[in-house]
C-alpha cells in the first residue's frame, strides 16, 4: 500500500495539534527539576511511582508546582532549555507567579476514581 501526500499532510497535521508541557516538579524542601513531556499526568505519575530518573529519585521529586502548555513540541523543547539555564532565583519567581503557596498541582492524580450515577425521576419510563 503506498501513502499519498494528503496521508503524510494528514499525520504531520495530528502530530502538531498535540500539547506539550514544560513542567517543574520539587521536593519537600524545594530541589527543583525541569522537564518537557507529551503526557503530563503519565509523566508525573512516573516521577511518583521513582521511574522518572535517577535525579528525582534521589531528591524525592514528587510535586508538580508549575505546568505551561505548547502545541508546538520545538516551543516546548526551547522552553525548557531556557528555564534550565536560568537561576535558582528567578525560577522561583515563575514558580511563585502562578502558584505562590508551591501547592501539589497534581494533588489526587493516579487515585481512586469515584463514578456517580445520578438517576432523574423524570428520565426513567416503565414500559407499558
Amino acid at each position: 500500500m503506498t501513502r499519498s501526500a494528503d496521508d503524510y499532510e494528514g499525520a504531520r497535521l495530528m502530530a502538531q495539534q498535540c500539547t506539550y508541557y514544560v513542567y517543574i516538579m520539587a521536593s519537600k524542601s524545594r530541589v527543583l527539576y525541569i522537564g518537557v513531556t507529551g503526557f503530563l499526568m503519565q509523566r508525573v505519575l512516573q516521577h511518583r511511582a521513582g521511574e522518572g530518573g535517577e535525579f528525582t529519585r534521589r531528591y524525592r521529586i514528587h510535586r508538580l508546582v508549575y505546568s505551561q502548555s505548547f502545541h508546538n513540541v520545538g516551543d516546548a523543547i526551547a522552553r525548557e532549555t531556557e528555564l534550565k539555564k536560568w537561576r535558582r532565583e528567578k525560577k522561583i519567581a515563575l514558580i511563585e507567579e502562578r502558584n505562590p503557596t508551591w501547592e501539589d498541582l497534581a494533588e489526587g492524580w493516579g487515585g481512586p476514581a469515584v463514578m456517580r450515577v445520578v438517576r432523574k425521576a423524570d428520565s426513567f419510563q416503565l414500559p407499558e
